[in-house]
C-alpha cells in the first residue's frame, strides 16, 4: 500500500498542511478536496494547516493509502506549545523556522507550557508574559535534548555567559533572562531563591530626555488638530506612560473631583492623579467636536488609539516645534515629573503620581532637576578674570 506523509510548510505567507506522494493516481484524488492548492515550489498539494482539512484528505485517500502524519504530529504538538505566545495572530516565517527547526523535546513543552500558564494565573501582565515567554524560549532552544530542570546553578551562569558573548545581549536583556530563568525555577519547580546569586550586569544610568517648559508650549501651540493637541496635554498633564494613555476610558475623567483615574497601570495597580483645568477645558471642546464613544482617544473607525498612532502624534508634533530632542511619550512622562521636582513638590508625591513602587526609582529624576543644578552652579563662575 502506498504511503502518504503529511508534514508541515511555510507557503506564500502561511503555514500549509504538504500531502506528499509520488503516485499519480492519489494525487488526482487529492485534487478533487476542497481547498487543495498546488505548489511548484514544494511539488505537492496543499491545505490549510486544521483539522478540518486533515479529515478530507483522510477521508478520500485513507482506503487506498497509510498516512504518515507523524512530522505533522510533532510540528503540532510545537506549535500549541510556542504559540501561546501570539495566540490570534497568524504565524511568521520566522516562527514557523524555529519550531520546525529547533523543536524542544516532550520535557522542555511542558515545562514551557507549566511556565506560561503559572504567568497567566499569577496575573502577569500580557506584555510580561511574552517578554518572559520568548527568553525562556530561547533558553529551551539552546538545551536541545537536555531538560531544562536538570539544569545546575553553574550551567545557568555558563548560558548567561553566553548570551553575552555570543548573543550580545546588553545589561538589559541579561537581566530579563534572569528574571525569566528564576520564574520558572521558583515557581514552577518550586525550588528555594538560590538563583538570585546568579551575578547580574549592572544596568546602565542613562539619564531621560526631558523637554523645556517652553518647548511643551511650542508642542501644544503647533498642534493644530484637536484630538493631537489634547492628546498630548492629557499625556504630559497627567504622567502618563503611552499604553495608560490609549487605555484611558471617558469615564476615568472625573471633572467633579478634578482627578483621573488610571486604572490596571504598569503591575495592574490603579492611582489616582490631578486632572488640570486647562486639559479639563481642551477635553470638553474636543469631546464637542469628535464624541469618543468608550476610549478617551478612538481612532477614525471607532476602538482603541493605538499606542503607535499616538506615538506618530508627537513625533509629528516635534518636527513643527523644531524640537531635535529624542524620546517619545515617554519623554512628556519624564518631563511631567521634571517640572513638578523643579516647581518644589515633593518627591513622595511625584512617586504616587507616576506609579513608581521604589522610591529610588523616582529619584532618578534629582540627576536632571534643572533647580537641583542651579544650587551647584559651576565653579567656572566664581574665577574672575
Amino acid at each position: 500500500m502506498e504511503t502518504v506523509v503529511l508534514k508541515p510548510i511555510y507557503h506564500e505567507g502561511s503555514e500549509r498542511m504538504a500531502v506528499m506522494t509520488a503516485s499519480q493516481e492519489l494525487q488526482k484524488s487529492i485534487r478533487t478536496v476542497t481547498g487543495a492548492r498546488w505548489s511548484r515550489q514544494y511539488k505537492c498539494w496543499h491545505f490549510p494547516c486544521d483539522r478540518s482539512s486533515y479529515e478530507l484528505v483522510k477521508e478520500v485517500i485513507g482506503q487506498d493509502a497509510e498516512i504518515d502524519a507523524d512530522l505533522l504530529s510533532a510540528y503540532l504538538a510545537q506549535r500549541k506549545a510556542v504559540m501561546l505566545l501570539t495566540e490570534g495572530e497568524e504565524i511568521s516565517r520566522k516562527r514557523f523556522m524555529s519550531v520546525t527547526q529547533e523543536p524542544l523535546i516532550q520535557e522542555n513543552i511542558l515545562a514551557f507550557t507549566a511556565f506560561y500558564n503559572t504567568l497567566l494565573l499569577k496575573g502577569y501582565s500580557p506584555r510580561t508574559i511574552k517578554t518572559y515567554g520568548n527568553e525562556f524560549l530561547v533558553l529551551l532552544r539552546h538545551l536541545k535534548n537536555i531538560p531544562v530542570y536538570s539544569l545546575s546553578h553553574q550551567q545557568i551562569q555558563s548560558y548567561l555567559l553566553w548570551l553575552i558573548s555570543k548573543r550580545n545581549y546588553t545589561p538589559a536583556s541579561v537581566h530579563t533572562a534572569v528574571n525569566a530563568i528564576k520564574f520558572y525555577f521558583e515557581h514552577i519547580e518550586l525550588r528555594e531563591k538560590q538563583f538570585f546569586t546568579i551575578p547580574r550586569p549592572k544596568k546602565p544610568q542613562k539619564l531621560p530626555a526631558v523637554l523645556a517648559e517652553e518647548e511643551i508650549v511650542l508642542l501644544i501651540q503647533k498642534t493644530n488638530n484637536l484630538k493631537h493637541r489634547a492628546l498630548m496635554m492629557t499625556a504630559y498633564s497627567a504622567g502618563l506612560r503611552v499604553s495608560e494613555l490609549v487605555n484611558l476610558q471617558i469615564a476615568d475623567v472625573d471633572s467633579k473631583r478634578m482627578m483621573i483615574h488610571i486604572r490596571a497601570a504598569k503591575g495592574g495597580k490603579d492611582r489616582m492623579v490631578p486632572l488640570s483645568h486647562k486639559l479639563l477645558e481642551t477635553l470638553r471642546e474636543y469631546f464637542k467636536q469628535f464624541r469618543p464613544k468608550v476610549y478617551l482617544f478612538e481612532g477614525d473607525g471607532g476602538g482603541q488609539y493605538s499606542a503607535r498612532s499616538a506615538q506618530l502624534v508627537l513625533a509629528a508634533a516635534k518636527k513643527r516645534a523644531g524640537i531635535n530632542k529624542p524620546g517619545s511619550i515617554h519623554s512628556l512622562r519624564h518631563s511631567y515629573a521634571t517640572h513638578l521636582l523643579e516647581g518644589g513638590t515633593d518627591i513622595r508625591y511625584i512617586q504616587g503620581a507616576l506609579g513608581h513602587q521604589s522610591l529610588t526609582t523616582t529619584m532618578l529624576y534629582t540627576h536632571i532637576s534643572k533647580v537641583s543644578m542651579d544650587n551647584i552652579g559651576s565653579p567656572l563662575d566664581k574665577l574672575d578674570f
